[in-house]
């Protein structure tokens, strides 16, 4: 399976594109690999090329997606649109795929996974990478509105991370 992923900024200052291209410079390659470990612990097989979407976008921006597309009036660190519903993901459960898959977009907002990696201290590039993977968890079709649900995500989210150095 070739994964194709679309990476895009709206950022207009230097400073914030910069960080940006570094960071991809230096997690390109685990950011597919935190994709195919995702895949893989779903067991959803494509033959040919899975895309995704990954965006990153300032915070007034990320405020308005919120905003407009889930009625939350504040700026947040990751949005994610899928493609599939979770019934549809379950139904790509253990099938052999035998054309290109778009799973969805996300978009993330730097300046706030920043402003979260300082509070956790964590660091910006295992905080980005982190919310990534959170985001795709979205598009695979998890969610954490529920306590259940939440423990089940946060699961997933480790078991992908778990061999990705940052």
């Amino acid at each position: 399976m070739k994964i194709n992923i679309d990476f895009y900024t709206t950022y207009q200052d230097e400073e914030n594109i910069k960080k940006y291209e570094q960071f991809l410079e230096k997690y390109e390659a685990k950011i597919n690999l935190l994709i195919e470990n995702a895949l893989s612990l779903e067991n959803i097989n494509a033959l040919n090329t899975l895309y995704i979407g990954i965006g990153v976008v300032p915070r007034d921006e990320i405020h308005d997606i919120n905003k407009k597309y889930r009625n939350v009036d504040r700026e947040t660190d990751v949005l994610s649109f899928p493609i599939y519903s979770k019934e549809e993901i379950v139904a790509l459960k253990n099938k052999t795929i035998n054309e290109d898959v778009s799973l969805g977009d996300l978009v993330l907002c730097m300046d706030v996974i920043k402003d979260h990696s300082v509070e956790y201290e964590t660091g910006l590039d295992r905080e980005m990478l982190y919310m990534i993977t959170h985001g795709v968890c979205h598009l695979l079709g998890f969610d954490h509105e529920i306590e259940e649900e939440k423990q089940e995500m946060r699961k997933r989210e480790e078991e992908i991370l778990k061999n990705i150095e940052y």
